[in-house]
């Protein structure tokens, strides 16, 4: 089942491709780091602590039920298994309908290089959890970045932008994609309700996961506007009837 995709993408270099993402990775650990721990040692006297603490008991105080079915189903979109059965199924499918494992790669690369430095930001920080009722097991990792909202930023947003790039109806692209967006959105709102993490987890888990797959497909994936040869005059001697539209394709 060969595929014919609609980007074409210059060829990769690999050491050059790997010693930026390896620097990205770097960086991006740094700066989350360097946040988290300001964050954590604000103490509870501060403007900002005080705020998170409203916004978890606030969730905590409009718990029913009903939502508490639905924020279970969002959160888990994003556990590990989850993530891991989504990624494999969507590689698979990537390289039977394009024809190539470019696509694939970029999904590896963009949900593992999040879960390393998510977790390598969680052991440095050591954040406490909400001190609120939790209505989950709460993982040996720390309560800051938010890991669950960083993998479902990587994965299924560099999801949502391979598809919006490959299908070539519009409308169920744009529908796809924006469905692919807002898992994201509901798992960050669930793991807030559900007791897990604090509105900054939240924010900067979307930061890593939303940075780090740039990264990898500005990397990867390289978009390259290119334009065609000059076309020859139009009936009326015009060079531009013919049209020279800037297209994406290997230099």
């Amino acid at each position: 089942m060969s595929g014919n995709p609609r980007t074409q993408y210059p060829p990769l270099n690999k050491s050059r491709a790997a010693v930026r993402l390896i620097g990205g990775a770097v960086l991006l650990a740094l700066f989350l780091w360097l946040v988290g721990w300001a964050i954590a040692r604000l103490g509870e006297d501060s403007s900002l602590s005080a705020w998170e603490n409203s916004v978890n008991r606030w969730f905590e105080a409009h718990r029913t039920p009903t939502l508490d079915t639905v924020t279970h189903i969002a959160s888990s979109l994003a556990e590990t298994l989850t993530c891991v059965v989504v990624l494999i199924v969507a590689m698979g499918v990537l390289r039977l309908w394009l024809g190539r494992w470019r696509e694939s790669v970029a999904l590896l690369l963009a949900l593992a290089g999040e879960v390393v430095i998510f977790i390598t930001v969680s052991a440095l920080v050591e954040r406490s959890r909400p001190d609120v009722s939790q209505l989950d097991d709460a993982p040996p990792t720390s309560s800051f970045p938010s890991g669950h909202t960083g993998a479902a930023v990587a994965l299924y947003g560099s999801l949502a932008v391979i598809l919006l790039r490959e299908v070539r109806v519009r409308w169920l692209a744009r529908l796809l994609a924006t469905l692919l967006v807002l898992i994201p959105v509901a798992v960050g709102v669930a793991r807030l309700y559900r007791g897990m993490h604090h509105p900054t987890d939240v924010i900067f888990g979307a930061v890593n996961g939303a940075v780090w797959a740039a990264l990898v497909l500005a990397t990867i994936l390289p978009l390259r506007q290119q334009s065609t040869p000059a076309a020859a005059p139009g009936p009326h001697g015009d060079p531009h009837e013919a049209g020279t539209r800037p297209v994406r394709g290997e230099p």
